[in-house]
């Protein structure tokens, strides 16, 4: 049975060594040295493929679905001008710092580009669904608020509002979407030159496997191949992340940031803890953890998924809504573009003085988190690093 497959692909086949470019060198003439191709072959095939010079990885095209907020409210009540929790608690409120000069993606469900909080944003739209651009489920657009977004009605939203330059990837319609959309998203954000790439979404193993059993494989080897497809996609998403950062490190920064997931479930049992999924999980993907505002400190939201490297604000997040106003919806889709901000922040005070790469800009923001205002008790895997935080000088 033929199947499609992702063949990552390395433009200059040479090696296979993802660390041997020289930045000095002749680049070619996409600004990636990555190339996704995809092509329906057959299970036997696969081995043959994954031999060819040019080939970092091959894994099958499986489900991506959202990273479903975890609670929506409405916002009309809590619209009343100001400045919302996030926004202070990651010292962008303070910060001298807005964004300006970076480049951000986001890859999620589109955007209501004629949302007030654009205005003023350059938003350059790509379809990856076959849908056609917009937001039809209005995730990307509360994610795009929490990033860049500009006052509405009085509130502050964003997080960098002086980002001039956004690319909004369109990877998940109505039914989903695949790890085929998010590896040429990812080319496609790298290739317009993003800094920052935000992603709040996740790889649908269930669905895989149902799937599988629709094609007519028994259950128990339907959860087998779905295995096979969630472990070499979690190769694939590390052989490309690790060859873009390999690629900037001594060049234009492209750093990648993903929500943990929210399937952990603290609140009815507090050893239901689920571990991040993938991509977040990757190697070189920067992973986060939803944190929420307690009697004594800040305090993991219950269904954040554990084992993230830095957290952000994730519970109540007041954002832009698809159509217009603002609505308040809650998990780690929502602590991802706090993260995605205070990179961009960063970004633009490294750029100050000198020229960015992924390795500083990694640095300096895993390196901004802390722990002092967290509640006592706190699990340092549910946290990571602690709460992000923007530079202030």
């Amino acid at each position: 049975m033929k199947e499609e497959y992702i063949i990552l692909r390395n433009v200059r086949p040479s090696t296979r060594d993802i660390f041997s470019f020289n930045p000095r060198g002749v680049q070619p003439e996409s600004a990636s040295t990555v190339v996704v191709d995809t092509d329906e072959i057959e299970r036997h095939e696969i081995a043959d493929r994954a031999r060819e010079s040019d080939v970092l990885a091959v894994a099958p095209s499986i489900p991506i679905k959202l990273v479903k907020p975890f609670a929506v409210e409405t916002a009309e009540a809590t619209a009343s001008g100001g400045t919302t929790w996030g926004v202070k608690a990651i010292g962008a409120d303070t910060s001298p710092f807005s964004g300006k000069g970076t480049v951000v993606a986001i890859l999620d469900t589109g955007i209501d580009k004629t949302h007030p909080a654009f205005t003023g944003v350059q938003i350059i739209e790509k379809d990856f669904t076959g849908e056609g651009n917009g937001d039809e489920d209005g995730h990307g657009t509360h994610c795009a608020g929490t990033v860049f977004g500009r006052e509405v009605e009085g509130t502050r939203i964003g997080i960098a509002p002086g980002v001039k330059k956004a690319l909004i990837g369109k990877v998940l319609g109505r039914d989903g979407g695949s790890s085929t959309n998010i590896v040429k998203a990812i080319q496609w954000a790298i290739d317009e030159g993003a800094n920052v790439i935000s992603m709040s979404l996740g790889i649908d193993f269930p669905g895989l496997v149902k799937r599988l059993e629709r094609a007519g494989l028994p259950t128990e080897l339907a959860t087998s191949r779905a295995l096979e497809g969630y472990r070499a996609n979690l190769q694939l998403f590390d052989r490309l992340t690790s060859f873009v950062r390999a690629q900037n490190a001594f060049s234009s920064a492209s750093i990648f940031v993903a929500a943990a997931g929210n399937e952990s479930r603290r609140d009815t049992n507090p050893d239901f803890e689920i571990a991040v999924s993938p991509p977040a999980v990757a190697e070189g993907i920067i992973s986060v953890a939803a944190l929420g505002e307690g009697e004594n400190g800040f305090v993991v939201a219950p269904f954040s998924n554990t084992g993230a490297l830095v957290s952000g604000p994730g519970v109540g997040i007041l954002s832009a809504n698809a159509g217009g106003g603002l609505m308040t919806l809650s998990g780690t889709s929502m602590a991802t573009p706090h993260v995605a901000g205070v990179a961009a922040l960063w970004a633009e005070k490294i750029q100050q003085t000198r020229p960015l790469t992924s390795i500083q800009l990694t640095a300096k923001l895993i390196g901004s988190a802390v722990t002092e205002e967290l509640a006592s008790g706190f699990d340092t895997f549910d946290v990571g690093a602690g709460m992000v935080q923007a530079p202030q000088e």
